[in-house]
């Protein structure tokens, strides 16, 4: 896998198995994000409603899901190192069917929690973070490029879902919308997994044949403690991250409505931050592709703590809370790619799956909980204190970057 040939497939384009896995995986990653982590963005109040418990404990089982999916992260990225992605991401699907189903039939808060935790680990298996070490299984000489064309696909998952899901609650009922998520996972994400992901690229090749010269040294992957270090360095670079955008991916209106802004207005210009996100992907696509992974990662970390201070600055200013929400979210949206294409720049397809599990780890923990330690904080002592611990993690997150970038290309001189 390692020195796969990165070469036009015999029979054409159509014949390359990277874009039938993008295609695949594009697809699936909208389902499986929109039935799953965008769910409650419209199912929530029908299900608060209707239940009558409190909207903590709603949104408790989601938190349940990313700890849940989070301790399990290691295990999982292991097994899609030992038997695949297509496998693991096949039997992924069908646990989430199996969860969906479960939870169109919950009456009690404790089975409740409990389907969002096996749902977790369903999702693990199955969204982003499976996605990229299976792309990279089948395409591993064009990893980096299979990944900002899939997060195209998944960048469309709430604009598409939360329509869907609001008529379909508006229709026939939540749990019924549920069970209509779970007959997608089974019927069009299991099959699209065991088809799209069934070729791969060409086998290796000797790497005189594929032109290696003097840059092979840069793109040998590091090994030993050096590879412990980096792991370790990323994880906690995207963690802090991870913080901030837990809060704006939950809380992205209140946090525009505490700037003094009208209610209907910060809804609106929450729904453009998946346009930013989708904008910021193209850029890398067409425009930072030649760059290193590290290079584009620096620069959409160092967009996170500018808009935090668009932000403090925007009082009620409309123009500078649209630039924050379009800044952010570019930034979210190239961060994406950022965490699939860094790990396989630095490390290597070589355990590929496990390294991205590994990491994946303590940014799945940190996301489920900063929303509410962020609520409390803003509870105590303000939202502007909040804002303000937002930027201090942003400023870490970037100061933290620009070490790891530092130390990674004096290891290479």
């Amino acid at each position: 896998m390692v020195g796969a040939v990165q070469q036009r497939p015999a029979g054409g384009r159509l014949a390359d198995p990277m874009l039938w896995a993008v295609l695949a995986l594009g697809i699936t990653q909208i389902i499986g994000w929109g039935t799953t982590h965008y769910a409650l963005g419209v199912l929530g109040t029908p299900i608060l409603a209707e239940m009558g418990w409190s909207r903590s404990t709603v949104f408790l089982g989601f938190t349940v899901a990313l700890i849940t999916g989070g301790f399990a992260s290691t295990w999982i990225g292991r097994l899609i190192d030992m038997h695949g992605g297509r496998r693991i991401m096949t039997i992924g699907s069908a646990l989430m069917a199996v969860g969906l189903v479960a939870l169109a039939h919950v009456k009690d808060q404790a089975i409740y929690l409990a389907v969002w935790a096996f749902l977790g680990i369903a999702m693990r298996m199955t969204l982003y973070d499976a996605a990229f070490a299976a792309l990279v299984q089948v395409t591993p000489t064009r990893g980096r490029r299979a990944i900002s064309y899939l997060t195209l696909f998944g960048g469309l998952a709430s604009s598409i879902f939360w329509p869907i899901g609001h008529y379909l609650a508006a229709a026939v009922g939540w749990r019924e919308a549920v069970l209509i998520y779970a007959a997608l996972n089974a019927f069009i994400c299991l099959p699209l997994h065991l088809a799209g992901l069934a070729r791969r690229e060409a086998a290796a090749a000797p790497a005189a044949a594929v032109g290696q010269s003097a840059n092979a040294t840069e793109r040998q992957p590091l090994e030993g403690r050096a590879r412990r270090i980096g792991i370790a360095l990323f994880a906690l670079i995207m963690s802090l991250n991870g913080f901030v955008f837990g809060v704006l991916s939950v809380l992205l209106v209140s946090v525009l409505e505490s700037t003094g802004l009208a209610v209907a207005t910060a809804v609106w210009l929450a729904s453009l931050k998946g346009v930013a996100q989708v904008g910021g992907r193209i850029v890398e696509m067409f425009w930072w592709r030649n760059l290193h992974p590290l290079t584009v990662g620096r620069i959409s970390i160092a967009l996170l703590p500018a808009s935090i201070l668009l932000l403090l600055w925007a009082g009620a200013s409309f123009p500078l809370a649209l630039a924050f929400t379009l800044v952010m979210g570019a930034s979210q949206g190239i961060l994406t790619i950022v965490r699939g294409a860094v790990p396989l720049a630095l490390f290597g397809p070589a355990g590929y799956g496990t390294v991205l599990g590994l990491i994946a780890t303590p940014i799945m923990l940190v996301n489920a909980l900063a929303p509410t330690i962020y609520a409390a904080i803003i509870d105590t002592w303000g939202a502007e204190v909040g804002e303000w611990l937002l930027f201090g993690c942003a400023v870490l997150a970037m100061l933290a970057m620009e070490a790891t970038a530092l130390w990674y290309w004096r290891r290479r001189s």
